[in-house]
């Protein structure tokens, strides 16, 4: 069988260095435009890059194209991105929330046009021994980074109401107006309870589980505080379901004086605990339980109706890095 030669090949033929065409290529956005249930959010792509994964993931559940992906739909004017608007079913006021507390965070660590941050004042820590904070300290992100710790979570809830009540379905599975009013009621009864830790300390209680005390023990010590409440809580339209979120500094054991007054020193143990919140850095870790309590959801003066409510609670915790 005759070989057949490299020139006289088809396949050889194409030319291997053909030459782009650069217009072509996809244009990166320096905004978004997004739409959050009706309410309009102009964002810069850094911005959204620095947001927690977990709130991307929400934003963004079939994922995120930072480019232009065709020209088709440009018309070369200066303000095309403008044009292009992202649909997003995320709770404006929660996407309003988390936006205030990175750049207020940003702002206090890296300093503004008028003032300082406190990145300034710790920049010679870079300069620690190797001993400090393992190979380098230049290594440790936590000196160089503002930390965040995000929770948040998602509670989907279910009311039992009494069997011999008014409360029914019809042979579709529809809920009546009575039924309708419970599952508002309780919805209202949880939204009520913003503690953050009462529902997981109530099952450490029950199930007496080390691993989630735990969970609390490291949290207070990075940051929370044992009766904090979310910093947003909001539910759901139309969906038997609450969200919530809370942001706090990462304490990493860097101590600042007040004025600068004193020089900036470094608590190891506690920047050896932060140490260990960076295995949750763009990891999201979650944690699933059941949650079951009666309540009366009677008004006052009212006969007493006794409702067995059982909650769905998924936590989501990660660290993010500014």
């Amino acid at each position: 069988m005759a070989a057949v030669s490299i020139s006289s090949s088809p396949i050889t033929q194409v030319s291997q260095h053909a030459p782009v065409n650069t217009s072509l290529q996809p244009q990166l956005l320096t905004r978004l435009l997004l739409d959050l249930r009706g309410r309009r959010f102009s964002v810069d792509r850094e911005t959204i890059m620095n947001l927690p994964e977990s709130v991307l993931l929400c934003l963004f559940p079939n994922g995120l194209v930072l480019s232009r992906q065709s020209q088709a739909f440009s018309d070369g004017g200066e303000n095309e991105e403008d044009d292009e608007v992202y649909g997003v079913d995320f709770d404006p006021d929660c996407f309003a929330y988390v936006l205030e507390f990175f750049r207020n965070a940003s702002d206090a660590f890296y300093g503004t046009a008028t003032s300082p941050g406190l990145f300034a004042a710790q920049q010679h820590l870079l300069d620690g021994s190797p001993s400090d904070f393992g190979p380098s300290a230049s290594q440790n992100p936590l000196l160089t980074k503002q930390a965040i710790i995000v929770l948040r979570e998602e509670l989907e809830y279910f009311a039992i109401p009494p069997k011999n009540g008014k409360a029914l379905t019809d042979e579709h599975g529809t809920a009546n107006q009575p039924l309708l009013d419970i599952k508002h009621r309780c919805g209202q009864n949880v939204m009520e309870k913003r503690n953050i830790f009462t529902a997981l300390q109530r099952n450490v209680h029950k199930e007496n589980n080390i691993a989630e005390q735990h969970l609390i023990d490291m949290l207070c010590m990075s940051g929370f505080h044992r009766d904090d409440e979310w910093g947003f809580r909001a539910m759901e339209p139309s969906r038997c379901c609450i969200s919530s979120i809370a942001l706090v500094l990462l304490k990493t054991g860097i101590v600042h004086g007040q004025n600068g007054d004193r020089p900036v020193t470094i608590d190891y143990n506690q920047m050896a605990t932060a140490q260990k919140l960076l295995l949750f850095w763009r990891k999201p870790a979650r944690k699933c339980w059941w949650d079951g309590l009666e309540i009366d959801l009677a008004e006052p003066g009212e006969m007493p109706l006794p409702v067995k409510l059982w909650a769905r609670r998924v936590w989501t915790l990660e660290l993010s890095l500014v």
